[in-house]
């Protein structure tokens, strides 16, 4: 006689967060974006290559927003309405990232810009002898 067992799935949590942390990641190639609670954990994520684009477009403010929005409708059930932004990099899609966040319903706290500056950092090369 064999017995079978079925799997029951697990009921998945949905945490109800009101307040959290944007990461924006802007380069001159891509644009990743996180959602994180205050202490870190991370609600959601998405980056311009995930949402579909290729190539030179991936690094676009039109991508920015279109990441926003994936991502505004991945924490609707959780419930986060104020964030707190990290910008970090030099691409094009900071500004419209930000943009992006208000017009999808976000309560912008505040922004920091989080982009590493070098202080002198290395010795530079020897001139080259010719």
């Amino acid at each position: 006689m064999k017995i079978t067992r079925t799997k029951t799935a697990k009921a998945k949590v949905h945490r109800q967060v009101s307040e959290g942390c944007v990461y924006i990641q802007a380069t001159f190639n891509n644009t990743l974006i996180t959602m994180t609670d205050l202490h870190g954990n991370t609600l959601a994520w998405s980056s311009a290559g995930h949402c579909g684009f290729r190539g030179p477009k991936k690094a676009t403010p039109y991508a920015a927003g279109m990441i926003i929005k994936l991502l505004s409708e991945k924490v609707a059930e959780m419930g986060l309405r104020d964030v707190r932004v990290y910008v970090t990099g030099v691409g094009s899609g900071r500004d419209s990232a930000i943009r992006a966040l208000h017009t999808n319903g976000f309560q912008v706290l505040s922004i920091k810009d989080t982009t590493p500056i070098p202080h002198n950092g290395c010795r530079a090369r020897r001139p080259r002898r010719m």
